[in-house]
């Protein structure tokens, strides 16, 4: 009993440790909350688990200027990035408050500057790096909770196949762990590829197991106009950002000067770039600038252009000046140029196309004119606005002696990137290889492993090199359905394709409007109604049904013209805005059965099923991401550029010809172009923009009269940049989505489906243009016609009889 009264008292000394007790004791040493099972009453913990404390930082204030070489070095010359005053204000608050004092000597801030330049890449933020952005404010914040003692932790990356499936000695490990005892290696592993997966690409490094990674088709995408990133050139920062203004087909009319603005904008910074417009400290030259350059040697100084604005021209009256702007009618019917900071008359009586007749000019165009500034004397000292006072017009007269188009730039040279492969080995300064125009990855970002992936998997499907190629896109022309000969000639060229060898068949088959000869939506034609457009689209639909195998393993899209639904219902044939919708499901719903029905009877034959695209007007086709870029445009460009062009001034014709009246007829004296390489070359059209002369004219002109039409159609669209260079009230467009017009950079094929154009392939700057014309041939009778096209190399237009 005193035993007991004992324990309850504090006592004075530190109990003593009693001896251990004999293997034969009938005393139970440790106490059990279940003493038949043997349970302990308190969980054993055979060693102390030290929780790891977190290191003390002392935060300091580190200054900007400090900062400044190292961020330099790491931001500019290693990553190509340019670091705004703002962002390194931001960083160096951070690495003050998370590095301290050992910032540089123990290399903290070098590593937190390298993770968030690869992240910031990651993420497609471009080229400068804004502190006020989301984008680096969301990095800053993941490094933050990453951060342990002013160092950057890796956290355990486990990838999606083996998330759930670990290894033994992980198993046993983590097992370990949970029990409280010590593990017997580390669990994290470091992967400085993902980094946190801050930096990923979004493209996975090792070769991708699922079947459909392993097909071409599989990386081929379609914009939509609509869904395309809407980009606006900001000439403060030179650089490209994405519009966040909601769009609207019915927007202000402060949108319509923005449309203009970029245009002008994109233009003029291009020319900026060109080496003719870049001014040289050593070089001198005499005169005057002239787009017509001296005919003396080429050992002889380089003359460049500056470009004046409009404004700059009061008060400087007979001085000679090269302008850049808009072509534009004047409400009293004269012609103009206006550039962002006026108006001025412009007189073309005297001017030449600089080359001769190598480019339509049509009011609507940003051209570049060099002439001399005349100032009246009824308006003189008036200044900007004289006796308009709208839109500041200036008074007096341009006299214009040369006329040209703005020259072209090369889609590595607006990227980026050099080299015949364009990897990230081959890259020059500037350009713009981190703005991600279509949605799908920039250039900068995954154009290398794009092409490495691309030459793995042409490769697998392509064993035999004397099989037909795989990565073939073949392109219909306007295709009339209410025409059964039309789809006669489709039924021929599609057996074509069916007879080939499996496995060979292309992989898109492109389909352009128009769909029917007239706007059957508004009763156009001998009998119109939705009735009847539903039908002809099911005639497609029976068609295609024959050729079960290519609806399988081929992808079709379907590209409307200005004759389909719904667009036509108040058109009634006419121009309609562009871009325009596609073509809707309720016409469309027989021909996606045709394919659902394919697909059912292949099963899982095939890696992925066959489908039907219906997209818009232009449309584009991303195939690797960005190292394939095709744009399908429908429209009768041709024939609008012929009707709508000024006359100039030819060598031949004495007396001059009016500003705006017809254009030349086609005669073999005014169409004859003079190009600067590969005359004798009809199916390529390689013209050097910095070769701005006039050649005396052959007398005998050995270039057929359709490849001179050709070429001078490619020359104007692509030195303009733009698919719609007309006025509005021609062809009309809608401002929010004129952002998909724009050729910037060039794309690496356009499809331009122009029937009043003759068919043809060329390539200029790099950018190969085809135009496949109608499916039945003008004036042939049973013969059809289409283009087709190898990913990455040229067209050829191939026919049929039928």
């Amino acid at each position: 009993m005193q035993k007991h009264k004992s324990s309850h008292v504090a006592p004075i000394f530190p109990p003593k440790t009693p001896a251990p007790a004999p293997a034969s004791s009938t005393l139970n040493p440790i106490p059990s909350s279940s003493p038949a099972f043997g349970t302990p009453a308190h969980t054993l913990r055979p060693f102390s688990i030290a929780v790891p404390s977190k290191a003390t930082i002392l935060p300091i204030l580190l200054p900007p200027a400090t900062l400044r070489p190292l961020a330099f070095r790491t931001f500019t010359k290693k990553h190509s990035l340019t670091l705004a005053s703002s962002a390194l204000q931001e960083l160096a608050t951070f690495i003050g408050r998370h590095c301290g004092s050992g910032w540089r000597e123990e290399g903290l801030a070098e590593k937190v500057l390298e993770e968030v330049a690869r992240s910031w890449k990651g993420r497609n933020g471009g080229v400068i790096v804004d502190g006020n952005s989301q984008e680096l404010k969301e990095i800053l914040k993941t490094l933050e909770g990453n951060m342990s003692g002013g160092r950057i932790g890796t956290a355990p990356a486990i990838s999606r196949q083996d998330s759930f499936a670990l290894d033994v000695t992980q198993e046993s490990e983590l097992s370990n762990t949970r029990l409280g005892l010590r593990p017997t290696s580390n669990l994290t592993r470091e992967d400085t590829q993902t980094s946190f997966g801050l930096s990923s690409l979004g493209v996975q490094q090792d070769d991708p197991d699922d079947e459909g990674l392993n097909h071409p088709r599989h990386w081929l995408k379609v914009v939509n106009a609509f869904d395309q990133p809407r980009m606006l050139y900001n000439i403060s920062k030179k650089h490209f950002e994405r519009d966040s203004s909601k769009p609207s087909l019915m927007p202000p009319s402060s949108h319509k000067t923005t449309l203009f603005r970029n245009r002008y904008n994109v233009i003029h910074q291009r020319l900026l770039r060109n080496e003719l417009f870049q001014s040289s400290a050593v070089a001198v030259t005499k005169g005057p600038p002239s787009l017509q350059r001296s005919s003396s040697s080429g050992l002889t100084t380089q003359q460049t252009h500056k470009i004046t604005p409009i404004a700059n021209l009061l008060g400087r009256h007979g001085t000679h000046h090269m302008l850049l702007g808009l072509l534009s009618i004047l409400p009293a019917g004269s012609l103009a140029i206006n550039d962002l900071t006026g108006t001025i008359s412009l007189d073309l009586s005297h001017a030449a196309a600089i080359p001769e007749n190598s480019a339509w000019f049509t009011p609507g165009m940003i051209i570049l004119v060099d002439g001399v500034y005349e100032e009246e004397e009824e308006s003189t000292g008036k200044g900007l606005g004289a006796s308009n006072g709208i839109g500041g017009i200036i008074g007096g007269r341009f006299q214009a002696f040369f006329i040209g188009q703005p020259p072209c730039e090369t889609r590595k040279a607006t990227l980026g990137v050099n080299g015949p492969d364009g990897s990230q080995d081959h890259t020059i300064g500037g350009g713009f290889g981190w703005i991600d125009f279509l949605g799908v990855g920039s250039e900068r970002a995954v154009g290398s492993k794009m092409r490495k992936l691309e030459r793995r998997l042409l490769r697998q499907t392509q064993p035999e090199p004397d099989l037909p190629s795989r990565n073939r896109i073949a392109i219909i022309g306007e295709l009339n359905l209410d025409q059964p000969r039309a789809l006669q000639a489709l039924r021929k060229i599609l057996t074509t394709y069916a007879i080939e060898p499996e496995g060979s068949s292309p992989m898109t088959f492109i389909l352009t409007g128009n769909f029917t000869q007239h706007a059957v939506m508004a009763g156009g034609g001998s009998s119109g109604g939705s009735v009847e457009y539903k039908e002809y689209f099911d005639s497609l639909a029976a068609v295609l049904t024959d050729f079960p195998t290519l609806l399988q393993t081929s992808t079709f899209v379907f590209v409307p013209g200005d004759n389909d639904g719904w667009a036509s219902s108040f058109s009634s044939g006419a121009a309609v805005p562009l871009p325009r919708k596609a073509v809707p499901d309720l016409f469309t719903s027989r021909i996606r059965r045709a394919f659902a029905a394919a697909n059912a009877e292949a099963g899982t034959r095939s890696g992925i099923a066959g489908e039907a695209i219906w997209t818009s007007n232009p449309a584009r086709l991303s195939v690797f991401g960005p190292s394939h870029e095709i744009v399908v445009f429908r429209d009768d460009i041709s024939a609008r550029l012929r009707r709508t062009s000024i006359r100039l001034k030819t060598p031949n014709s004495g007396a001059e010809d009016q500003e705006d009246g017809p254009p030349p007829q086609s005669d073999s004296s005014h169409d004859d172009i003079e190009m600067d390489s590969a005359l004798e070359n009809t199916d390529s059209m390689d013209v050097d923009p910095t070769t701005l002369s006039i050649r005396p004219k052959p007398k005998s002109p050995d270039i057929p009269h359709d490849v001179q039409t050709a070429r001078r159609l490619v020359k104007t669209i692509l030195d303009q940049g733009y698919l719609c260079p007309f006025r509005h009230a021609i062809r009309p467009v809608h401002w929010d989505y004129a952002g998909s017009l724009h050729l910037y950079p060039l794309p690496t094929a356009l499809v331009l489906v122009d029937p009043t154009a003759p068919p043809f392939a060329l390539t200029y700057e790099g950018c190969h243009v085809m135009n496949p014309g109608p499916v039945l041939v003008t004036g042939r009778r049973g013969v059809g016609r289409w283009l087709e096209y190898e990913l990455g190399g040229t067209g050829r237009v191939r026919e049929c009889m039928f």
